[in-house]
C-alpha cells in the first residue's frame, strides 16, 4: 500500500536489469523513498521504503544505462522521453518578459481559439509539478463562447440561489464563529460579487468568465495538495500567453460550487467529479485591447533571515 490518490492506492514496482547496472548509484541518489540501495555494486529494491514507490520515474529518467523500469501508478517506461536539446531553452531574459508582457486580459477578439492551440497549452501545462504523482488535477475544457456562455449563466442561477449565504442576518449570526477578517472579506467582497454577478447576468451580460472565447478549470481531488490545481493553471497560463493568446485567472468561481445540493446539481450537469478546495478557472482568447505599459507589483515581505 502506498499513499493513495483518486487514481491509485498501490505502490509502484521497480525492475532493475542488473546485466546492464553499472552500480553507479544516481538512482539511489535521487530515490526519496529511500527505496533503493546498491547491493554486491548493483541497484537493488530496499524492503523497507519510507512509503512504497510513487510512481515518480526519477530513478528510470536519470539511469545513464536504462537499466530501471518503474510500472504502476499511472507510470511506464514507455512515458519516457528525451529531453529537448537546451539550445531550445528560453533564457532568462526571455522567460522574464514573457512574464512582464503578461496582463490579465478580459476583452478577447472574435477570433476563434482552434482545439489544436488548446491541445498545445494542456500538454505544456502536463509537465507542471503537481504534487505527489500520478497528478490529481483535472481540468474541465470549456472550448467555444457558447459553452463557456451557459456555464457562466448557470452559475450565475447558482448564485441567485445562495444570496441568503451574504445576507445581512447571516452574516450577522457568523461573524463570532468567521472572525474579523472573514466577515470582512464577505461584506466588501463576496456580497457584492454576487450582486454583481447576477444583476449584469440579467441584463445578458457576463462578468464572470467575460465571454472568453475558451475557459479550463482547474480543480482536484480530496487526496490532491491543495496547490496543484494553481500550479497547473500558472503552466497553462504561461503556454497561452506564449502563444499570444491574452488570459486571466478567476479565483471566484470554484469556492461557491462546493458546498450543497444545488451546487451538487451544478457540478454533475458539468461533469466535474470531485469537490475540492482549491480550484482556478484560467480564461483565454486572443486579446481585443493591445496594452502599452507595464504595472510593477509586489510581494508584502521579502525577508532574508
Amino acid at each position: 500500500m502506498a499513499i493513495p490518490t483518486s487514481r491509485t492506492s498501490e505502490a509502484a514496482s521497480v525492475f532493475i536489469d542488473e546485466k546492464k547496472c553499472t552500480g553507479c548509484g544516481l538512482c539511489v541518489e535521487v530515490c526519496k523513498d529511500f527505496g533503493l540501495t546498491i547491493t554486491n555494486r548493483k541497484a537493488s529494491v530496499r524492503q523497507d521504503p519510507l512509503f512504497g514507490c510513487i510512481g515518480c520515474g526519477h530513478c528510470m529518467a536519470v539511469c545513464p544505462k536504462g537499466a530501471i523500469m518503474v510500472s504502476g501508478r499511472c507510470i511506464s517506461p514507455d512515458d519516457l522521453f528525451a529531453l529537448p536539446p537546451k539550445k531550445e531553452v528560453p533564457s532568462y531574459q526571455s522567460l522574464s518578459a514573457l512574464m512582464m508582457r503578461r496582463r490579465s486580459i478580459r476583452e478577447f477578439s472574435d477570433r476563434e481559439v482552434k482545439g489544436g492551440v488548446i491541445g498545445r497549452v494542456l500538454d505544456a501545462a502536463r509537465n507542471a509539478p503537481m504534487g505527489l504523482p500520478p497528478s490529481d488535477v483535472n481540468v474541465l475544457v470549456l472550448d467555444s463562447r457558447e459553452k463557456v456562455s451557459r456555464f457562466s449563466s448557470d452559475f450565475c442561477a447558482l448564485l441567485n440561489g445562495m444570496k441568503w449565504f451574504v445576507s445581512g442576518w447571516f452574516q450577522a449570526l457568523m461573524r463570532p464563529f468567521w472572525g474579523r477578517e472573514t466577515a470582512q472579506l464577505f461584506r466588501d467582497f463576496v456580497r457584492p460579487m454576487i450582486y454583481a454577478f447576477t444583476s449584469e447576468a440579467e441584463k445578458g451580460k457576463d462578468i464572470v468568465l467575460y465571454n472568453a472565447p475558451v475557459a479550463l478549470y482547474f480543480y482536484g481531488t480530496p487526496f490532491s495538495d491543495p496547490a496543484d490545481p494553481q500550479i497547473a493553471a500558472t503552466y497553462a497560463m504561461l503556454a497561452a500567453e506564449s502563444l499570444g493568446l491574452g488570459t486571466c485567472m478567476i479565483g471566484s468561481l470554484h469556492p461557491m460550487i462546493q458546498y450543497g445540493g444545488s451546487a451538487r446539481k451544478f457540478r454533475e450537469k458539468y461533469g466535474v467529479r470531485y469537490t475540492s478546495r482549491e480550484g482556478l478557472v484560467l480564461i483565454m482568447g486572443y486579446p481585443r485591447v493591445k496594452y502599452r505599459k507595464g504595472v510593477a507589483r509586489s510581494f508584502a515581505n521579502v525577508d532574508f533571515i
